[in-house]
């Protein structure tokens, strides 16, 4: 069989993938034409990296510039925390009051005296502040948590509390000094406050035994010192620049498994949140809600950015209603003293051992919902002087909603002794503002 002469045939073979064999040849309407008659532009874009998107319209003029594939994304994040971010103005949100403890709700009183005066008013404010928290900046730009691990490991140990009723609690700290004093919280060291004995567990596995400077069950928060301690200060951020949607680590010693270290978000700011069991001191925290794993163990220990700067102290986890004590854990809800709060608090314990809170002089209904509800005013308390009664429905505070007792609390706390504060009340159906100057309290 001869083959055909070269050249013959009546058209040449298409170009694969084309749309030649499919198109008119008499100058007609293509069987391809949509939209008014208007020619598909050819397909012939491909992708240059996974995930890049199809051109809309194919330019006449192609550049040669080929623009790269997005960053990762840990990079953006990392970048993004290279700089300072806007301030955030402190926002008390109206939300449900989560009471908490580590591993257990706590219940509340009918009423309580939560802004009465004592009778000492020494301005510890005006004390000498030491500086805390002003170690070596970590330097970290990477964005990793294990960046942020590396350097932040070796300041964090591990609390063994013994008391002198023989009850025993664990939990975390971190050095915020050259000087080996330990910022942690409250709850975890209380039962030592009237005898017993404090060890900490450096991340080298090093022991040794931390006398108590001092604490506040108001913001739960206690200072101890171990002398000539070995292990670096960490340095502080700012807890009011931290915004939600933010990374954070958290590390401690959950479980009593020292140098744990967990990741996640800040999910949000400024939530209202008391710990303490029912007949004890009660803390009151304006928190910094988190979804990194927190779980009883890591109490004290620092929430950190990823600068490796701390932020926040972990203080409480919220648990499901009808747990069990000591079969609660991580829900993804935990609470973080903020730092700027814990840092003056610090400052206050070490200079003078005792450290002091804000008051309007006047105690709240604890039941009452719709906003908090005067029960009693001090005599000669700011609250009295501003013309409060029993009665008075308070509704907000500096323009910010209060719906519960609980909410008025923290949000006095989040201010300092000697500060004013606009409260907004109602008396007989009728609203009403006044200026307090907040007096202080010692615990």
């Amino acid at each position: 069989m001869t083959p055909p002469a070269l050249g013959a045939g009546s058209r040449p073979l298409t170009t694969p993938g084309s749309d030649a064999a499919y198109r008119q040849t008499n100058g007609g309407r293509s069987t391809t034409q949509r939209s008014f008659g208007r020619p598909e532009p050819e397909q012939s874009f491909r992708p240059v990296y996974q995930g890049q998107a199809w051109p809309t319209e194919q330019p006449q003029y192609r550049p040669a510039y080929v623009p790269p594939p997005p960053m990762d994304w840990h990079a953006q994040q990392a970048r993004a925390y290279t700089s300072e971010p806007k301030t955030v103005n402190k926002v008390v949100m109206i939300a449900a009051l989560v009471a908490l403890v580590i591993g257990v709700i706590a219940g509340a009183g009918a009423a309580t005296a939560v802004v009465a005066l004592s009778g000492d008013d020494t301005p510890v404010t005006q004390q000498p502040q030491p500086p805390v928290g002003a170690g070596a900046d970590p330097k970290i730009r990477t964005g990793s948590v294990s960046a942020v691990a590396q350097a932040l490991l070796p300041s964090v140990v591990q609390l063994k509390v013994e008391g002198e009723d023989n009850s025993d609690a664990t939990g975390s700290g971190f050095v915020i000094d050259n000087a080996g004093h330990i910022l942690t919280n409250n709850h975890v060291v209380a039962s030592a406050a009237r005898g017993g004995s404090i060890q900490i567990v450096t991340n080298d596995n090093k022991t040794a035994t931390a006398r108590l400077v001092g604490r506040s069950p108001a913001y739960d928060l206690a200072v101890v010192q171990v002398a000539g301690l070995q292990a670096p200060s960490v340095k502080f951020g700012r807890s009011d620049q931290a915004v939600v949607g933010q990374d954070v680590v958290a590390i401690g010693s959950p479980l009593g498994l020292a140098g744990t270290v967990t990741s996640g978000i800040i999910s949000a700011k400024n939530r209202p949140v008391t710990t303490g069991d029912p007949g004890q001191e009660s803390s009151y925290i304006s928190a910094l809600q988190t979804d990194a794993a927190i779980n009883p163990g890591n109490s004290g220990g620092p929430l950190v950015d990823m600068n490796g700067r701390v932020i926040g102290v972990n203080s409480a986890i919220a648990t499901v209603r009808g747990s069990q004590e000591g079969q609660s854990g991580s829900i993804g809800l935990g609470f973080a003293i903020p730092i700027d709060q814990a840092r003056r608090t610090a400052q206050q314990l070490i200079a003078t051992g005792r450290a002091s809170y804000p008051v309007i002089g006047a105690s709240v209904d604890m039941t009452f919902e719709g906003g908090a509800r005067v029960s009693a005013v001090n005599p000669n308390s700011p609250a009295a002087q501003a013309g409060l009664r029993v009665g008075d429905v308070i509704t907000a505070v500096n323009n910010d909603p209060v719906d519960s007792a609980e909410v008025l609390i923290v949000a006095i706390r989040t201010h300092q002794p000697g500060e004013a504060v606009q409260l907004l009340y109602e008396r007989g159906g009728r609203s009403a503002t006044v200026t307090v100057k907040l007096a202080q309290q010692i615990g």
